[in-house]
């Protein structure tokens, strides 16, 4: 890409300022961060961060040209450098971050940038508590792969491209609406989707109903004439607003959009999309998961408002690969099922084991569950319980404590406390090694938002 072409289309915003030459992300290895990063490394920018730990993800970023160290040393950042970028998991006594803001620097949160980015774009922007990233990959791939184009910001990586972010000449931004730290309210959304409204986050939000409230909030940032696309049942639904508003579902023929005749052909789904004037027929998906159908509804209904060739948006779903630890099979052969997924919440642990269950009826599942967070585990354990209480078999890992202090009495033993199945245990990750090595379990299911995934490659080793 041209240099000076670049440089020329220099990120400009009334709110934030000017960005002409470097960039720094402290917390460079996180799945939004790098999307970010690669972004300002596509328009040309010098880019340089900090991360804590060295991982396939700050690799992958390292060799398109960003400099990356994994020590917080001040001696260590670049000092000529017009933005600074942080994420919220960061803490704020970081000595890295605590340099920048004491040295008058442009110090911004990702979702400052993300608001920067979209000022002047068409954006289709994706929120929930769960279900988002793999709604966001697949109107993303719908885009894409049907011509229409965009630009996209991923939290995951797509399994088509192998990436979580790439650029398009064409004015349109799909991004994935976070609603942690509230930071989806910076958004102004052409089209927006809302996938789920539950319980999350406490930890910034309190309560459940200060939860629904900013998603009540996102949908009256939809822009004049724009349209919402909302999870059919939410609670509150009739509160989220939009000059044109359309519910979806897997199962509610209530909803303006849902699917008839669904079958299950060796591992895929076929079915069909009835909403109130179109139709689509035959709709191949080969991604895993009942929950998965509904996350493609979502995806078309918002390809067919934006008046995508219906043949196009088929072909785009069928090869849609799906999106890497959201119901990814790491192993499938007639003696062993490995599967894992990014599951960190009870309503996705649930749409998890019921999924699972909906392809492979017949066979005994355990479940291998890392909890995230101990205040999320405190606040939700009696849930958590409920939705692995689906499985045949459970083990808990430890709780991955991700940016959060120990809380007295908050343990993986206070979910499995709860739970009423009796098939049930809570192990190290080196016992859970040694475990899978000598029980050799047909259907494995790994799922959580932490350091599990870490495990996965050794457990298919344990298995292979």
């Amino acid at each position: 890409m041209n240099e000076t072409a670049n440089k020329s289309t220099m990120i400009q915003s009334p709110s934030l300022g000017r960005i002409r030459e470097a960039v720094y992300f402290i917390g460079i290895g996180g799945i939004g961060m790098s999307a970010l990063a690669r972004y300002f490394i596509s328009k040309g920018y010098t880019v340089s961060g900090y991360d804590k730990t060295m991982t396939p993800l700050t690799k992958e970023l390292e060799k398109i040209g960003i400099s990356i160290h994994y020590e917080e040393r001040v001696d260590l950042i670049p000092k000529e450098v017009e933005a600074v970028v942080y994420t919220p998991a960061i803490p704020k006594d970081h000595k890295e971050l605590l340099y920048y803001q004491q040295h008058n620097y442009k110090v911004v949160k990702r979702s400052d940038v993300l608001q920067w980015i979209t000022e002047s774009s068409f954006n289709v922007c994706i929120g929930g508590t769960h279900g988002k990233t793999t709604v966001t990959s697949m109107i993303a791939h719908i885009l894409r792969d049907t011509g229409f184009g965009c630009n996209a910001f991923l939290g995951g990586i797509a399994a088509n491209y192998n990436t979580n972010f790439w650029s398009s000449e064409k004015n349109v931004v799909v991004v994935e609406a976070d609603e942690y730290d509230r930071s989806f309210l910076k958004l102004i959304p052409d089209v927006a989707v809302i996938t789920a409204m539950d319980a999350d986050h406490l930890d910034i939000y309190g309560t459940a109903e200060e939860v629904e409230n900013a998603f009540i909030q996102f949908s009256q940032k939809i822009k004049a004439g724009g349209c919402l696309i909302s999870k059919y049942g939410l609670k509150r639904n009739d509160e989220l607003k939009a000059d044109h508003h359309f519910t979806y579902s897997y199962n509610d023929v209530r909803a303006d959009v849902y699917p008839v005749n669904m079958q299950v052909q060796q591992g895929s789904y076929l079915f069909d999309v009835i909403a109130n004037d179109w139709s689509l027929k035959n709709v191949l998906l080969h991604m895993g998961g009942l929950h998965n159908i509904e996350n493609a509804i979502a995806a078309i209904t918002v390809a067919k408002y934006l008046k995508i060739d219906d043949e196009k948006i088929k072909s785009a779903v069928a090869n849609f690969k799906g999106v890497r630890r959201r119901f990814e099979y790491v192993l499938k052969n007639d003696d062993h099922v490995l599967i894992d997924d990014y599951a960190h919440h009870p309503e996705e642990l649930r749409a998890l084991i019921t999924g699972v269950k909906s392809l492979f009826a017949n066979e005994k599942m355990t479940v291998v569950f890392q909890p995230h967070l101990f205040s999320r585990t405190k606040d939700l354990a009696e849930d958590f319980a409920t939705s692995l209480d689906l499985a045949d078999e459970v083990i808990l890992l430890p709780i991955y404590p991700a940016r959060e202090l120990p809380m007295e009495g908050v343990t993986s033993e206070l979910i499995s406390g709860k739970m009423k199945l009796k098939n049930k245990k809570v192990l190290s990750k080196d016992e859970l090694k040694v475990w899978v090595k000598t029980h050799q379990p047909k259907l494995l299911v790994m799922a959580g938002a932490g350091d599990i995934d870490a495990l996965v490659l050794q457990v298919k080793e344990s298995l292979t």
